[in-house]
């Protein structure tokens, strides 16, 4: 195999298990509440506090990456990760299963920087990196469809006491094997630098992230009350002495951990930009879906989850053929991608109904994947283009941090339009009502995607000469 691709797949296996391990909780919700005596707030927090931790540490990765070495670092979230899902998986309560679920999103945040800075150094040729890019997409639509598949999987085993704890036990010997593909075939790459690593930025920053992140997650069950409301407003003044203290630290060359010579990049911003709307409208889309297909229009759990497959396996088939779409027409190709989904999604506000057969449903999904999986790839690759290998580590984490937590804006923001308009005792007319409300708000969100792909150099995603 060649020696590049080899070096490709060991490092997607960080990027496989931190997605798979985002959606693999989801079904084995009941059976881990029944055996570990949770309440519903403990699961909620189950859920949330992979996620939360995740958030909260992405750009510190970026940054050690960059400063010890982005071999080492990634190994090193590899074994943590490894370590924290033994623990998830010999929790004995519900507390202890938060706490592992925490570091388990820390050890996720560590890896996953690690993945596209190494993807970007090791595959300097456009043509190399877009093809790239397109398996780091294909093992995004991998995980998502393997979380959702091992947690229901494992968690309906027959003749197994607590069969669901095999969802977390099954990620030791992917990393183990991870870990030892990693000694053996990555190169060390990092940032020559004397300064030492900025624990202080390390310690306000998180503390911001985690109280954005906290306040915005728990708003999606309680609403924005006061103590969430406060948290929001102390963590916009840490965030902002934050940046003021990065700037200062970087005029006085003294030790940093965001270098804001990111933002001056047109590029790395409009990527940002592009991923942060596109992000509002992707996982706010599925948390409403699911909500829409069981409750409002009556769809069992089972056939939600296998017409939901549909759009894993569009996603997974874009991916493949995207790589050859975008070398072909460029920029030309994302914005029809953008297109389709727009499409695809008016034509759910018209056809989603009681009456609709099931593989209407299943088409309209995979088209949804198809449209999905073509962007995805491609606007890591906008953020990331031409960035110099001294920044990459750095605009790695910014560019996820950004990701996750528009996701979590889209989930709270869009999901409570969607139940306020739901009304107190919905039927099935007020369910579309309140799904056709969240989809214009999710094509609005794509509209602005495409403004700021429009506004991309066309040099940033060229075209193959012929």
């Amino acid at each position: 195999m060649n020696s590049k691709l080899l070096k490709l797949f060991v490092v997607l296996s960080g990027q496989l298990l931190t997605i798979m391990d985002i959606f693999i909780l989801n079904v084995s919700i009941p059976s881990i509440q029944r055996d570990l005596h949770a309440s519903n707030g403990e699961m909620q927090m189950m859920i949330t506090s992979y996620l939360i931790g995740f958030a909260s540490f992405l750009i510190t990765g970026g940054r050690l990456g960059d400063v010890y070495g982005r071999k080492k670092i990634f190994i090193t979230g590899m074994l943590f990760f490894m370590l924290s899902s033994l623990a998830c998986g010999l929790s004995s309560g519900a507390v202890l299963l938060v706490v592992s679920r925490f570091v388990q999103g820390i050890s996720a945040a560590i890896m996953a920087p690690q993945v596209l800075s190494i993807i970007q150094v090791l595959f300097p040729d456009h043509e190399e990196r877009t093809k790239a890019m397109g398996w780091y997409g294909i093992t995004i639509g991998i995980g998502t469809i393997l979380g959702q598949f091992l947690g229901g999987y494992f968690s309906s085993l027959k003749g197994w006491e607590e069969p669901w704890r095999l969802i977390f036990l099954i990620n030791i010997p992917i990393c183990l094997i991870a870990v030892f593909c990693s000694f053996r075939q990555l190169e060390e790459s990092t940032v020559r630098s004397k300064k030492s690593f900025d624990i202080w930025g390390v310690l306000v920053l998180s503390a911001g992230l985690f109280l954005i992140t906290y306040a915005l997650t728990a708003s999606e069950e309680k609403g924005m009350d006061l103590q969430n409301g406060i948290m929001m407003t102390v963590s916009a003044g840490i965030l902002i002495y934050f940046v003021k203290e990065q700037k200062n630290k970087m005029k006085k060359d003294r030790s940093y951990l965001i270098d804001f010579e990111l933002f001056s990049l047109k590029n790395f911003n409009l990527g940002i930009i592009a991923v942060s709307f596109f992000f509002i409208m992707l996982d706010s889309y599925f948390y409403i879906l699911s909500v829409f297909f069981q409750d409002g229009l009556k769809i069992s759990p089972l056939m939600a989850g296998e017409i939901i497959v549909f759009q894993g396996l569009g996603f997974i088939l874009a991916s493949v053929f995207s790589v050859q779409l975008i070398l072909k027409y460029g920029k030309n190709a994302l914005i029809a991608g953008l297109i389709v989904i727009i499409a695809v999604l008016v034509l759910q506000v018209f056809l989603f109904r009681i009456s609709t057969g099931f593989y209407m449903f299943c088409l309209l999904l995979f088209l949804h994947g198809l449209g999905i999986g073509t962007v995805i790839p491609s606007l890591a690759n906008i953020a990331l283009s031409g960035m110099s290998e001294k920044l990459t580590g750095n605009a790695s984490g910014v560019y996820n941090t950004f990701q996750q937590i528009a996701a979590i804006i889209g989930i709270v923001a869009i999901g409570g339009l969607f139940y306020y308009s739901l009304g107190d005792q919905p039927l099935t007319g007020n369910y579309h009502h309140a799904f056709s409300i969240a989809v214009l708000i999710n094509v609005l969100c794509l509209l602005f995607v495409i403004v700021a792909v429009l506004r991309v150099p066309d040099n940033v995603l060229p075209k193959r000469k012929t």
